[in-house]
């Protein structure tokens, strides 16, 4: 379900200094990261011109042993420093590089830049001229790669710190860090390659990956496989396309409620109940065999809409909270929340969450975090970075999501999916990151231009692929 580990600059700090106490000298790490760097400049430029601008850090340490390696293999390569290096093993690798060493103001460009100013930890802007002769260098080259992260990029948030040039390539230096796949820096990256230099690394924040899926076992039956109830509301279509995600994700009976409860139309395996007031759908919230409901696809934000909330949140199965709903939970209090059976999964988009938490601090992380603290909650924090955290502490970050699904509707299928998942998997936590994932890998395959219903389209090839 989540994959690989992502670091904070604190987590990879305290890693390297387990290695170094370990017997591992730094200088034997940086030997490791320049040649991780050389190997990967080496498969996407080869013999070629390479111009490395090295910081004063260690950063720029691996600049220096990345510069010596691909000299040694018949690239022709200049380094040009911001500054003497500061640290012991930096000084060692600026030593071994038997070349010139320019200032970064008079260097002339070449076909492949390496960034190696700053990398991880870097908490401040550059200077406006150290950014425009970066930004030169980068957009002049034929290829360009940045060291562990651009420099400009705050590890942990993802924020720019500077403006920041578009590279081909990063490579991350013993993990993934948050900046990796948050936005907007991870916009900037290229191709993310992460380099294995013999640090464990360990973090409860991970990356997402496919998740295992299993068929339905002998004997199933549709109750078994999941029962999930969609509460509709003023625009039907919003909890249609909700029901339809849950039946195409795995559930085995879904059922949509509401005023008309969305016509005859397709799919006819869906389910409809009139459900025209707060009081029908409780009555159809007491069915014992629901192990989900849904409530906010469509649902509206009057009194009726209202009510039909206080009715989902009365009910004894699992919840997940998505659109207008989440927006009267904010006037609620979460307090409203403590009553339900089990851990309940939110599903706000930006807007839904500042109205939610507010703004908070820190990065999209630690928001998600402390959100899923107050809320005694999973949130699933959506965006082209979606972020899932739980209460206890563990977060995931998805890949990168295909742009297009900025459109009307994904998110409503997004939470279909979070539905069936959740109606199948104890784990609310892993039942969100499962859905994630899912949601955007059918976007890749329903591929550009997309509507919400392309996403249902694509899924049941979707999870096929997802078979052990």
């Amino acid at each position: 379900m989540t994959g690989r580990a992502i670091v904070t600059t604190a987590e990879m700090q305290a890693a390297e200094q387990r290695v170094i106490a370990a017997g591992v000298p730094v200088g034997e790490l940086m030997e490791r990261a320049g040649k991780a760097v050389a190997d990967i400049a080496w498969r996407l430029a080869g013999r070629t011109s390479v111009l490395v601008l090295c910081g004063p850090g260690n950063n720029g340490g691996d600049g220096y042993v990345a510069a010596r390696l691909l000299a040694e293999r018949g690239c022709k390569v200049r380094v040009a420093a911001l500054a003497d290096p500061k640290s012991e093993a930096a000084r060692a690798a600026r030593q071994s590089w038997t070349g010139r060493v320019e200032p970064i103001g008079g260097a002339k460009g070449a076909s492949l830049v390496i960034d190696a100013l700053f990398g991880t930890g870097l908490t401040r802007p550059l200077g406006s001229a150290l950014a425009a002769a970066l930004a030169g260098h980068v957009g002049s080259a034929r290829h360009s790669l940045a060291v562990d992260l651009p420099s400009g990029v705050a590890t942990d948030s993802g924020a720019l710190l500077s403006p920041v040039a578009f590279f081909d390539a990063t490579v991350a230096l013993g993990a993934l860090k948050p900046a990796h796949l948050l936005q907007p820096a991870a916009h900037y990256l290229g191709r993310v390659m992460v380099a294995d230099i013999g640090i464990d690394c360990a973090s409860d924040l991970d990356e997402l990956a496919a998740p295992a899926l299993c068929a339905p076992p002998p004997g199933s039956h549709k109750y078994s496989r999941g029962y999930v109830l969609v509460a509709g509301g003023a625009m039907p279509g919003a909890a249609a396309l909700t029901a339809e995600a849950a039946m195409r994700s795995g559930a085995g009976y879904v059922v949509l409620a509401g005023e008309g409860a969305g016509g005859n139309a397709a799919p006819h395996a869906l389910i409809r109940r009139s459900a025209t007031d707060a009081g029908q759908l409780r009555g159809l919230l007491d069915d014992e065999r629901i192990a989900v409901a849904v409530i906010g696809p469509g649902l509206g934000r009057d009194e009726q809409a209202g009510a039909r909330l206080d009715a989902a949140l009365d009910a004894h199965c699992k919840l997940v909270i998505d659109a207008d709903a989440l927006t009267m939970l904010a006037e609620r209090g979460f307090d409203r929340l403590n009553g339900v059976s089990a851990l309940p999964i939110l599903t706000p988009h930006h807007g839904e969450f500042t109205r939610l938490f507010g703004e908070g601090e820190g990065g999209k992380v630690d928001r998600a975090r402390e959100a899923a603290r107050r809320a005694g909650a999973i949130v699933v924090y959506k965006g082209n970075d979606t972020v899932i955290a739980a209460p206890d502490g563990r977060a995931a970050i998805a890949p990168p999501a295909p742009s297009w699904l900025a459109s009307a509707g994904t998110g409503d299928v997004l939470t279909g999916i979070v539905a069936a998942r959740y109606a199948q998997v104890d784990d609310a936590f892993t039942a969100a990151c499962q859905a994630v994932w899912l949601h955007g890998e059918a976007a890749r395959r329903a591929g550009p231009d997309l509507i919400a219903d392309d996403l249902l389209e694509a899924l049941p090839a979707t999870l096929a692929a997802c078979l052990a």
